[in-house]
């Protein structure tokens, strides 16, 4: 449980200083605005719950796709395809964004960013 906590602690505090950049604060804004306006249209036009609209959205930008949910009206069903279209290049872009990072920090500190890399540090120096 400690160590669950520690990690937790550790993700949040990243986050605070991930929040610092301008860049990533206004994808991840984006990223916000996109799960909520996604929420209010699936609770509005599905007459979903706000907790089911919240995870059908998530679920459908992660590509997961259970099935669970599923829009029933047309109207609906060209949303998701905007939805999904705009929200999963988003997604995308904020994840490649938070690995740029994650490389960029790590080069700083001089450790290495994967195992791949410090194998290749080692192939290079023989």
């Amino acid at each position: 449980m400690i160590i669950f906590l520690v990690t937790v602690g550790a993700a949040l505090a990243g986050v605070v200083i991930a929040l610092r950049d301008p860049e990533y604060r206004t994808l991840a804004i984006a990223v916000v605005l996109l799960l909520a306006g996604g929420t209010v249209f699936y609770h509005n036009l599905e007459g979903w719950t706000w907790l089911d609209s919240l995870y059908f959205c998530v679920v459908a930008l992660l590509t997961i796709g259970f099935g669970d949910f599923v829009p029933t009206t047309p109207a609906s069903k060209i949303f998701t395809i905007a939805y999904l279209f705009i929200g999963v290049g988003l997604i995308a872009t904020f994840v490649q964004l938070l690995i740029k990072k994650r490389q960029a920090r790590s080069t700083r500190s001089g450790l290495p960013f994967s195992r791949q890399d410090s194998k290749d540090d080692r192939d290079r120096e023989d």
